[in-house]
């Protein structure tokens, strides 16, 4: 994954161009926006004729004004029905633009979802699952945050400061409109300046949360490993640091906010005060009228309240612009294995599968696999063995194209992996892995998750054939028994079955077992053994089998050793040549009689 960088163009940049990405999901509703834009004018037209008619209201009471005052009936009426204009406004515009931020927010958190099951196996190996969920939940909260924040709020004060500076400068003076630009352009200034210096500490915060939570995860994830060895203390005092850490970042937050506020409160107290004391002197002096203080005063609370609430909406555009730059992030981290430009579908024939020259690393220092070369014929069973690391898993991962090859090709049916889709070749692939992770739901809806649109029929033809039946017929809620979070309900053997139904319910042409049988007691072995003899009949087969006894029925056994084949034939063949597969039998064979 792409490393966030805090570097590269200034904040303010960076919140623009977070709302140029966001720019392709506002365009599906041009329309929905543009009425929105036009109920913000009306609302924030209706909020500046507020004060006018207000002194207007207050003039036409003054006794000095007017002798015989009389109840100005139709202003009040009209600030009354503008007033309810300013709210009714803002709700429509609310009503028509909250669809847009909601369906956003759907379609970014959709394609969030889809790109990290789009992602290499090695980024996933890598992550860690709690931070990356939240980095996705703050970033679609971010996403929200922002587009209303800039329709609701800033753009209307910002309509709004530009139609109060210009009253001021046609109807007192050009210095009222003058001081009003500068006190906005100053507390704008500080807020951004000081907001900018602050948001380190969010950044910080957020990073500790980000860890605190994925620890958490990770310890409830390994519950059982955690009670083995009694470490649910040591667990404790692991999160409490965490915890700690997020604490004291939490803490230098909350003291840098409160000098933001404590400076922002001071611009305005003195923006207001010097422009109160123009108007009032001007009232003495009796240029003015009783009705022109009202009228500044209620526009200087107009206008400051909504942009004393701009400064914290500033501060949290710039948290949500992090926030949101992290999930572009995560969106722009490009997959390590990818379809070619022009690759096309692949079309299945007889199932033959061929390793031409295959070479690998993880790691540039140390090879995986040198130069393998095999081929399993249409419908041939062939066994992978050796020492633990001698590379037989990741050839496995290799076929199932979680990884290329640093060099040499993988073909199927003559047709190279890297030369057509991944998807189209993954349908003809099924795999049995060591440890099946189930999710939690029923029995019958893990196995059918193969093909959510299979007949029920079917399914349970897959169970049968997997040998699931007779233990799914024992349980009080048959199929539709939970299987737990996980599959930890469930048994190892249990698992294995349900692994083996719902590769045989996919309807593979290549089926690959890894290590099915390695954590299952002799007994259990036997059956799932048993089931796996009848899966692979007509299917082009690869086992991959750490206990040789599991494979001597296999027509070709190919032995590895640090990354190459060093032998190859049938189990006879094998302990025939006197070599190493014959080694490895006896001495598991020898393991078995001395326990």
């Amino acid at each position: 994954m792409k490393p966030t960088s805090h570097d590269g163009p200034p904040p303010t940049l960076k919140m623009w161009a977070a709302m140029k990405a966001l720019g392709p999901y506002l365009s599906q509703f041009k329309g929905r926006v543009a009425v929105a834009m036009g109920f913000l004018v009306l609302a924030k037209v209706a909020t500046v004729l507020m004060p006018w008619v207000l002194k207007h209201i207050v003039d036409g009471l003054d006794a000095s004004i007017n002798p015989l005052p009389v109840l100005p009936l139709l202003l009040l009426i009209a600030y009354g029905g503008l007033r309810f204009a300013t709210v009714f406004f803002g709700e429509a515009r609310d009503a028509v633009f909250s669809r847009v931020t909601e369906r956003t927010m759907r379609l970014v958190g959709l394609r969030a979802f889809k790109h990290l099951h789009h992602l290499d196996l090695e980024f996933h190996l890598n992550r860690k699952t709690g931070g990356v969920a939240r980095d996705i939940e703050r970033g679609n909260s971010g996403i929200s945050f922002l587009l209303r924040m800039m329709v609701f709020n800033i753009l209307p004060t910002l309509l709004e400061l530009f139609m109060v500076a210009a009253i001021l400068m046609v109807n007192f003076s050009i210095w009222m409109g003058a001081l009003t630009v500068c006190a906005v352009g100053l507390y704008i200034t500080f807020t951004v300046m000081t907001t900018e210096w602050r948001n380190k500490f969010v950044r910080e915060a957020n990073q500790q949360d980000s860890k605190s939570n994925a620890r958490a995860i990770d310890s409830l994830m390994n519950y059982e490993t955690v009670k083995y060895f009694n470490n649910e203390q040591w667990e404790a005092n692991q999160y409490d640091q965490f915890l700690a850490d997020w604490e004291k970042a939490r803490l230098k937050n909350r003291l840098s906010l409160a000098a933001l506020n404590s400076g922002q409160a001071l611009i305005i107290s003195v923006a207001v005060t010097l422009m109160m004391i123009l108007v009032a002197d001007d009232v003495v002096g009796g240029a003015l009228t009783l009705g022109d203080l009202v009228m500044v005063n209620a526009y200087l609370i107009q206008l400051f309240i909504p942009l004393n609430f701009l400064g914290f909406v500033y501060r949290e555009i710039r948290r949500a612009t992090t926030d949101v730059e992290q999930l572009f992030v995560l969106l722009d981290t490009e997959p390590a294995v990818k379809d070619a430009p022009n690759a096309k579908p692949f079309v299945i024939g007889q199932a033959s599968v061929a390793f031409d020259q295959v070479s690998f690393h993880y790691d540039q220092r140390r090879d995986v696999l040198k130069g393998v070369n095999f081929t399993i014929n249409p419908g041939e069973k062939v066994a992978l063995v050796g020492h633990s690391g001698s590379g037989k898993s990741t050839l496995a991962r290799l076929l199932y194209r979680f990884y290329d090859p640093s060099a040499g090709r993988i073909l199927v049916d003559g047709q190279a992996l890297t030369d057509v889709t991944q998807d189209s070749v993954r349908q003809h692939i099924a795999v049995v892995p060591q440890d099946t992770v189930l999710f939690n739901d029923s029995i019958f809806a893990n196995v059918a998750y193969a093909n959510p649109d299979a007949p029920e029929q079917a399914v349970f033809d897959a169970m049968t054939m997997a040998q699931l039946d007779q233990f799914v017929s024992r349980l009080p809620d048959k199929e539709r028994t939970l299987v737990g979070e996980r599959g930890l309900k469930l048994s190892g053997g249990e698992k294995q079955r349900i692994a083996i139904a719902r590769a045989l319910l996919k309807k593979p042409k290549i089926l690959i077992f890894d290590e099915a049988t390695s954590a299952l007691d002799s007994a259990t072995e036997q059956s799932i053994l048993e089931a796996m003899k009848q899966v692979s009949v007509n299917r082009t087969t690869l086992v991959i089998a750490h206990r040789l006894s599991t494979v001597v029925d296999s027509d070709r056994i190919l032995v590895m050793d640090q990354g190459v084949i060093v032998e190859s034939g049938t189990h006879r063949e094998l302990m025939a040549q006197d070599g190493q597969y014959r080694l490895l039998w006896n001495k598991q064979h020898q393991l078995q009689i001395d326990q």
